[in-house]
């Protein structure tokens, strides 16, 4: 049993930290403020790789791991989390399209997601069915040989900016099996996109997507008509274990300010690290993002061995994002008013952070996959 990477997954982190730290960090409250993704971002990540993570070396990507592509988010989230939306749809959304996609639409759809020509978006959730996504309404009509998408999609990641979108549309009956995959231009001459005013993310460009009869055919649709709620929840077992490592890289980075703040910060005749109340508190949430990145990584692991990841991906999300907020929040307590003010990045960290505690799956839909594993669905809530 090993705790710790290969010597390439190494030097490939330490290579994305170091370019975190220099071209990505110092845009993070700036992004924040201004509530826009900055340019040339896209085209940056490129150039690192991050977006062609899970795209094999054969169609322009690196084809890394699934353990590698944890670490490049981890590294990448401590710097600014929102930069890590666009890997982690990308990664995402490229092994959906690996997985489902005949030989042909790989090979015209995965190049540019690895070179940022096409900024990815997961279109799922509706402003009735969000956890509930098997009962989703947005139709897609029939129209000579293919059909046209009616409806609305909200909470999109990324859809004020993305080019394209693997979006999942109503081809048949209800339930499941009612719901096609299609991958498709985002073509705005039939969508409108409208910004949503959020908390945290603000740089992230999370919109609703309002379709008026998007045209699709049958080339764009990804592994067979009927088969795409099956195929995107397959993914977030995956992707769950990766956002549970972005919180826990952003949740890392305002606990080792806290730290470095303890040992400098003098109150009462000596540094505040030496109080009970301030060092207790720190080591107890070092403790929990510890525990929950090994939860992930396990995950991850598991995914790369070909084994079965769903339990540990899915415990890692009902607790990473919870355990990554208490993380920021005790951060900023420890810096007292300067913590609360906008001059450092910990209240932002926060609220960013936040926003996975509900997006991705909520810790009660992760608790209960986690329950159905367990107990065997028959016994299962």
């Amino acid at each position: 049993m090993r705790f710790a990477f290969t010597p390439e997954q190494e030097r490939y982190a330490a290579r994305i930290r170091a370019f975190a730290e220099e071209r990505i960090a110092p845009y993070y409250q700036e992004g924040d403020r201004t509530g826009e993704m900055r340019p040339g971002l896209v085209g940056e990540l490129a150039g690192q790789g991050l977006l062609g993570l899970r795209v094999p070396a054969g169609h322009g990507g690196l084809g890394a791991d699934c353990v590698t592509t944890g670490a490049a988010l981890e590294e990448l989230a401590r710097a600014d989390f929102n930069a890590c939306y666009g890997v982690l749809q990308a990664a995402l959304i490229a092994d959906v399209l690996n997985g489902n996609a005949t030989d042909e639409q790989r090979r015209r759809w995965l190049p540019p997601i690895a070179s940022g020509e096409a900024l990815v978006a997961l279109c799922l959730t509706e402003p009735a069915h969000g956890s509930d996504a098997a009962a989703i309404e947005l139709r897609a009509e029939p129209d000579g040989d293919g059909w046209r998408l009616t409806g609305v999609k909200t909470s999109i990641m990324l859809g004020a900016y993305a080019t394209h979108g693997l979006v999942f549309a109503r081809t048949g009956g209800p339930g499941a099996r009612g719901v096609t995959a299609f991958y498709l231009p985002l073509d705005d001459r039939h969508l409108t996109r409208t910004r949503t005013r959020d908390a945290g993310g603000r740089a992230a460009g999370r919109a609703e997507l309002r379709f008026d009869g998007l045209p699709a055919g049958p080339e764009d649709v990804v592994g067979g008509e009927g088969l795409g709620f099956v195929q995107v929840m397959r993914g977030f077992d995956y992707s769950r274990a990766l956002i549970s490592l972005m919180c826990v890289g952003a949740a890392n980075a305002s606990l080792e300010e806290a730290l470095a703040h303890a040992r400098t910060r003098e109150a009462f005749g000596g540094p505040i690290g030496r109080l009970q109340g301030v060092a207790f508190p720190l080591a107890e949430h070092a403790a929990y993002l510890r525990a929950a990145r090994l939860l992930a990584y396990e995950a991850l692991w598991l995914k790369d061995q070909g084994r079965e990841h769903a339990v540990p991906a899915n415990m890692a999300k009902a607790w990473a994002p919870k355990a990554a907020v208490e993380a920021c929040h005790q951060a900023l307590l420890t810096f007292g008013q300067l913590g609360w003010s906008e001059e450092l990045p910990l209240a932002q960290r926060m609220r960013d952070v936040m926003g996975l505690e509900i997006g991705d799956g909520t810790a009660q839909v992760t608790r209960l996959v986690v329950a159905r594993h367990l107990l065997g669905r028959r016994y299962a809530p």
